[in-house]
């Protein structure tokens, strides 16, 4: 596993990190977590050297904004002796944070769910540049302040999903020892964006980049013109490889966070993980990269990362599954719902009301309503 430093904090963290956002589940329940496989995965990981693990309160919760599952699995997960290994993060929840006192519950509440009396890392969680101007008008940096005086947070970050002008002026807010931005061949321009995570290293500040494969989507059902340039580029690597090189090949970043629900992908990203030295990709291989990023940009419909934000849907549709199979037919020239597997998903398209309230929620910014309206449309509702 190859290390580098976060920022100025003088940590060493592994360049692969466990993002426990999408750990394996059962009956597709996102709050019915695979406890044995899922500790079997994060223990796997963390024996071949990853150091770094990210959670969240509303992780693997039934309903988005509600309490999830994923922090009390990593209390039990990292019992014996497994939290010393690691440097832990998880974030505050802003979605129901209206209050300053609650910043004092809502951390305690964590604590207790993760079974630790410290958190290496206290993100704020999803900012923007309304969000933050509210918590800072709450008090946070007091209160974060108070908490590393304390020692019950060492280091104070933030996870973001606004615009890059609101990310600069975040940075320069307070005394952060990261960010968490998306970041992946695909977005090197949305939200913070490339321009942001320079600007963020340049202040000294580490960067840890979620979504790397764009929620799976650059790793798998990739459009065939994609595929076929991935397949002859020399040398050979899998889609995720390239992704995940593409990534580790800038220096500002240090490390990537991955959702990893099967063995094969653990196994698969250490190995890559061996080969992520900053600078590492040649002209030609970051010329790969740019022919699929065309090929990717001129078929998919939209840019899900399936991180059910929105969901439930208060009208029934299944918008993660609808958005999926409306790319599938995109990419594919193919609108069989058969082949698309629209048949599959359980709340279609048509139940959509176009109250526009996943779309409020939504880190991607999507105008779900319409493509809702294209779903329905391209299906035969």
């Amino acid at each position: 596993m190859l290390y580098r430093k976060l920022g100025k904090t003088g940590i060493n963290l592994s360049i692969l990190g466990f993002g426990c956002m999408r750990l394996p589940i059962i009956d597709r329940k996102p709050e019915q977590i695979d406890y044995p496989k899922a500790i079997e995965l994060l223990r796997y990981a963390i024996d071949h050297g990853v150091n770094y693990v990210d959670t969240a309160y509303f992780y693997h919760a039934a309903v988005f904004g509600q309490r999830g599952m994923s922090e009390p699995f990593l209390g039990e997960a990292l019992a014996g002796g497994w939290r010393e290994k690691v440097k832990l993060a998880t974030k505050m929840p802003l979605f129901q944070l209206r209050q300053k006192e609650q910043m004092e519950t809502f951390l305690a509440e964590q604590l207790e769910r993760l079974k630790t009396d410290y958190l290496d890392f206290y993100l704020l969680h999803g900012l923007n540049g309304g969000a933050w101007d509210r918590m800072r008008s709450l008090g946070v940096r007091e209160f974060l302040d108070k908490k590393r005086s304390e020692g019950i947070v060492k280091f104070p970050a933030f996870s973001f999903h606004g615009t890059a002008a609101d990310f600069k002026r975040i940075c320069d807010d307070y005394d952060w020892a990261f960010a968490q931005i998306q970041y992946n061949y695909m977005d090197t321009e949305f939200q913070a964006g490339h321009e942001g995570l320079r600007y963020a290293a340049d202040r000294g500040m580490g960067i840890v980049v979620m979504e790397p494969l764009k929620g799976g989507k650059l790793a798998q059902n990739l459009p065939k013109e994609m595929a076929d340039i991935f397949a002859t580029a020399v040398p050979i690597k899998s889609p995720a490889e390239w992704a995940l090189r593409f990534v580790w090949n800038e220096p500002g970043v240090s490390s990537v966070l991955s959702g990893m629900n099967e063995m094969e992908q653990v196994v698969e990203n250490l190995r890559v993980a061996d080969e992520g030295i900053p600078g590492s990709l040649g002209k030609s291989e970051l010329a790969v990269i740019d022919r699929a990023r065309n090929a990717m940009r001129a078929k998919i419909k939209a840019d899900c990362t399936a991180c059910r934000y929105c969901m439930p849907c208060a009208s029934g549709v299944d918008i993660p599954d609808v958005l999926n199979a409306l790319n599938s037919a995109a990419m594919s020239n193919e609108s069989n719902p058969w082949l698309t597997g629209y048949t599959m998903v359980q709340g279609k398209a048509g139940k959509c009301t176009d109250c526009k309230a996943c779309e409020e929620v939504c880190p991607q910014e999507l105008p779900v309503s319409s493509l809702m309206k294209e779903a329905k449309g391209m299906f035969k509702e």
